[in-house]
């Protein structure tokens, strides 16, 4: 397939772009700038130049391809209103490469996050949130899936909350930023709660997958963790960079900003239909091993 990608040169993205590559896909993805235009080129990628506000540019993005994924956000957590600005943007960018698709049965792959159900661990039977931080990301997948009804292939593949590449990404990624900053190995409360993960290679290949056999309105679980300990993440952060690991007693949102409310909620998640139905199996390292890779 021909397929259009947005945010393929980020850690998740670039190795979603090299997973289609390596199989035979050929690649047109989005570039806001000329250094990822370059990044593009480099991995063997036609750049279409634009942002993901760029309606346009994306509609036309889609109308050559034989299929989307949708990857590219804004990434700014640093307020409410940022995160706010970047859902709404993603939301706009996800209705109008919908749109686009339409009654062609093309595949059109987009992402979300696992959902957290209490007492358990989530499935892929679960619907996504649709309230606090981020539901408004919620809300716009849900439309993408409903689009199954008018012709398009819409499925979500749901990551965890640590995408991790040497020892890099997610939030295992934020508390590592954090405790450079703050020189504490800090984890909310009492470090109990419990985030999934996945290896940045390992979800590539379930991206592929979604859209070379998914069926229209599904959605996958990209989890590898199940759930590690947020304690026992510090820890390891903590032992890599020569800092104390301790709790943070404050509000979450006083450190972690607007995504302080996830950051202290207990949310394992399971990827037993994703494996079974589409054949994923993880092969890389789990986040505990990866993050050996924190250079000091």
């Amino acid at each position: 397939m021909r397929v259009f990608v947005t945010g393929g040169t980020g850690l998740i993205g670039s190795a979603v772009v090299a997973e289609l590559i390596g199989n035979g896909h050929t690649v047109l993805a989005l570039a806001r700038s000329d250094a990822s235009a370059r990044a593009a080129e480099a991995a063997g990628v036609e750049p279409l130049r634009g942002a993901l506000a760029d309606l346009d540019v994306l509609r036309a993005g889609a109308a050559q391809a034989d299929g989307v994924v949708h990857l590219a956000f804004g990434n700014d957590f640093s307020s409410p209103d940022a995160l706010t600005k970047a859902v709404t943007e993603e939301s706009a960018a996800m209705a109008a490469l919908g749109e686009e698709l339409v009654g062609s049965d093309r595949p059109f792959v987009t992402v979300s996050g696992t959902p957290w159900v209490p007492g358990r661990a989530s499935t892929e039977a679960d619907p996504v949130p649709t309230d606090g931080p981020v539901g408004g990301r919620g809300r716009a997948v849900t439309r993408v899936l409903e689009l199954a009804s008018r012709g398009v292939r819409s499925t979500a593949v749901r990551l965890p909350r640590t995408v991790h590449h040497q020892g890099n990404g997610g939030f295992a990624g934020m508390l590592t930023g954090i405790a450079r900053q703050t020189g504490i190995s800090g984890y909310p409360g009492d470090g109990a709660q419990r985030w999934p993960a996945v290896h940045a290679l390992d979800a590539a290949v379930l991206f592929r997958l979604a859209l070379e056999q998914a069926p229209a309105g599904s959605a996958w679980h990209a989890v590898d963790d199940e759930g590690d300990a947020v304690r026992d993440i510090a820890s390891v952060i903590g032992r890599r960079l020569g800092l104390p690991v301790e709790s943070v007693p404050s509000v979450p949102s006083e450190t972690y900003g607007p995504l302080g409310p996830i950051f202290a909620t207990d949310q394992p998640s399971s990827s037993a239909h994703t494996r079974q139905t589409l054949g994923w199996e993880p092969k890389h390292p789990r986040l505990l091993e990866d993050l050996e890779n924190i250079q000091p």
